[in-house]
Order: C-alpha cells, then structure tokens, then sequence
C-alpha cells in the first residue's frame, strides 16, 4: 500500500489580499475536495489572527497530491495567494 501525503500548517495572509483570498477559498477548497484522491482538506481561520489560516490535507498518495499541487500553482488560487507566507510540514503515513 502506498503511504498517503498529509501536509499541515498555516498560511498568513498580508491585509492588501485578505478579502480576495477569503473569497477565492470557497472556489479553492470546492475544487481541492472534488479532486481524485483527496481525503481531507481544511482551511480554518485562526481564532486569535485575522490573517492566520490553520491547513490539513490528506491526499491517498504523493501522486494524488503533486497532481494537486500543479493544479493549484495554475489556478486563480495560486494567483490571489502569490503573497501569501506558507508553513508548512509534509509527512507521509501509511
């Protein structure tokens, strides 16, 4: 059995683009949950800041997440969050 990716973290979103991004969340986690092999994705706003977003994602395998990735890096989500700060950590589970 192929080990599954899970990626967790946070982004921080600069003011200049909070209201875009949080408009284009909706659109970004429809398409990510619809996408063959995702088994979880959260995007949560921080309850102690506004420009905080907690991340979790599952994906079945690190096929099904590079073919997320690419997705997303040509995507209107990739465009609105160019400024946007990632921290994240990668792992793989089985």
């Amino acid at each position: 059995m192929l080990a599954k990716v899970i990626l967790q973290g946070f982004i921080v979103v600069p003011d200049s683009d909070l209201e875009v991004v949080k408009r284009e969340l909706v659109t970004h986690k429809s398409l990510t949950l619809k996408e063959a092999g995702c088994l979880i994705f959260t995007v949560t706003p921080d309850e102690s800041n506004h420009n905080k977003f907690i991340v979790y994602e599952e994906f079945i395998n690190q096929t099904a997440f590079d073919i997320h990735q690419a997705r997303v890096k040509s995507s209107k989500w990739g465009d609105v969050t160019k400024n946007v700060e990632r921290h994240y950590q990668i792992s793989s589970s089985d």
